[in-house]
């Protein structure tokens, strides 16, 4: 599967984003979703997760309360809406799919993820 992501962009501290995560092919139902973070100098840090199988969200708990992840199957597409943004969540957000289901704790690690869209940069001004 191909990803391609989008809907990044500069928002004053305080606002609203929603981003975008689209997918090529016909198994797209078939991949539990993800959605990274990668600040400059940092490591990259999982932010949301929603299930293949039965449709679960798992957050980081930075943004629990802020962010939402869904999804669409019938448009092959996984949305990020990001809320409340805080400078300190400036950073390239990247999609990742994964053939399989796991908890939190399992879905929180990139090195699992079998398929990376290209990042779209968010930058939140204060």
């Amino acid at each position: 599967v191909q990803l391609q992501a989008s809907g990044g962009g500069l928002v004053q501290a305080g606002g609203s984003l929603r981003l975008s995560c689209a997918a090529s092919g016909r198994t797209f139902s078939s991949y539990t979703m993800g959605w990274f973070r990668q600040a400059a100098g940092k490591e990259r840090e999982f932010v949301a997760g929603i299930s293949r199988s039965d449709g679960n969200t798992y957050y980081e708990d930075f943004v629990k309360g802020r962010f939402t992840i869904s999804r669409d199957n019938a448009k092959n597409t996984v949305y990020l809406q990001m809320n409340s943004l805080k400078p300190e969540d400036t950073a390239v957000y990247s999609c990742a799919a994964l053939m399989a289901d796991g908890p939190r704790d399992i879905l929180r690690n990139p090195t699992i993820y079998n398929h990376w869209g290209q990042g779209t940069q968010v930058t939140v001004s204060s």
